[in-house]
């Protein structure tokens, strides 16, 4: 079977594993500290400032907290979105409110967005989706319009730039996730960027229970015994195993980012003439994907995941859209057209960081050979 997701884990990683355990200290530690630079000098932000968590969805909660969200707020983002960012506005008391997306990005529809904005509106949500980045300059300018907080979900685009700029150099507020199918993984983590030491200092409370215990003790893999606590927080610190092998992933990012761009492209190249499918509308530059997805017809594609399936390949569908949840269902939205079609015709293909192009090869002559005999 060949799988959606296959991280790159070889011998650098289990010997950083190994390592962390063999050293003792299991909790928040340096290696925690080593990660944050590392990812500070990729993103290349020397003015801000990168809080390291235990997971992406953590990322997205405390930043929403951080962004002053709470009960009687709204935040708009898009339905064709993950599950985690809808359950994160929920956590914090706000009201999730759904956009469209664009068609040709499947990023948010801004025009969408605008229309939803009330005097309850805090904050929007925008993710870039799999290997394309959203339209960060207008979204900027609408933020700034209506005063609103933006929360960059970069959960996809770790190490993608936007016209120059690296993706986290940015935004107000970035977050990436590093869980066990990213680009990059820390088997389970994620990271927050945000531009202020006051930020920065109120976020390494929350993310260790409220605990006002410097990092810098921590960073030593030693801990205070004596501190206060004045604001609620939550256990979203990330363990100094799962940074040890993120920081063995992030040594070999550009391997990796140069594989998936060749990867995709690859696709794109080979798949671009079958009358039935809808590839990504970019080119890959500056992006390292985390994804490649087609879109099919939507009468064809349980067809074609099973005929694929009984040949040896999986294949993902991300998303659903939000506002087919029945939690979500009653959610304020706009006209979701848009996102209702993506969500019956999207499909994600596999996509590994050190997949050859033969395995490439075998997936795209059965979505030919699925098409040419339907």
């Amino acid at each position: 079977m060949i799988p959606v997701f296959k991280p790159l884990i070889e011998k650098e990683e289990i010997d950083a594993a190994v390592g962390a355990l063999e050293m003792g200290w299991l909790g928040m530690g340096k290696f925690v500290n080593e990660f944050e630079n590392k990812i500070k000098q990729i993103i290349g932000a020397d003015d801000r400032e990168v809080i390291a968590v235990g997971t992406g969805t953590a990322a997205i909660h405390l930043a929403l907290l951080i962004a002053g969200i709470g009960p009687g707020d709204e935040v708009i983002t898009p339905s064709f979105n993950n599950v985690c960012d809808f359950q994160s506005i929920l956590t914090t008391g706000a009201e999730v409110v759904f956009c469209d997306i664009d068609e040709n990005s499947l990023c948010i529809d801004l025009e969408s967005a605008e229309k939803l904005i009330t005097s309850k509106t805090k904050a929007i949500i925008a993710m870039d989706y799999d290997c394309v980045l959203c339209e960060h300059d207008k979204l900027g300018e609408l933020a700034k319009k209506y005063n609103l907080r933006v929360i960059h979900d970069a959960s996809h685009s770790f190490g993608s730039k936007y016209k120059g700029k690296m993706v986290g150099s940015f935004s107000d507020i970035t977050t990436f996730s590093f869980d066990p199918v990213k680009t990059i993984t820390c088997i389970d983590g994620g990271a927050i960027v945000v531009k202020s030491e006051e930020e920065k200092k109120i976020l390494h409370e929350m993310r260790l229970v409220g605990m006002m215990q410097p990092a810098d003790i921590m960073y030593e893999n030693k801990r205070a015994w004596t501190y206060d606590v004045q604001r609620v927080g939550y256990r979203y610190h990330m363990a100094n195993l799962h940074a040890a092998i993120g920081l063995s992933q992030l040594e070999k990012f550009d391997e990796i980012s140069r594989n998936r761009f060749n990867l995709c492209n690859y696709y794109s190249k080979k798949l671009k003439n079958i009358p039935e499918i809808i590839i990504p509308k970019t080119d890959f530059q500056g992006i390292t994907p985390f994804l490649y997805y087609i879109r099919v017809p939507a009468e064809s594609r349980d067809e074609l995941r099973n005929y694929l399936y009984s040949n040896g390949i999986d294949t993902g569908i991300h998303w659903q859209p939000g506002h087919w949840f029945s939690l979500l269902k009653n959610c304020r939205k706009s006209d979701l057209s848009i996102t209702n079609k993506i969500g019956e015709e999207i499909l994600s293909l596999p996509l590994h960081s050190d997949m050859s192009l033969e395995t490439v090869d075998i997936i795209i002559n059965a979505i030919k050979f699925f098409f040419n005999k339907r």
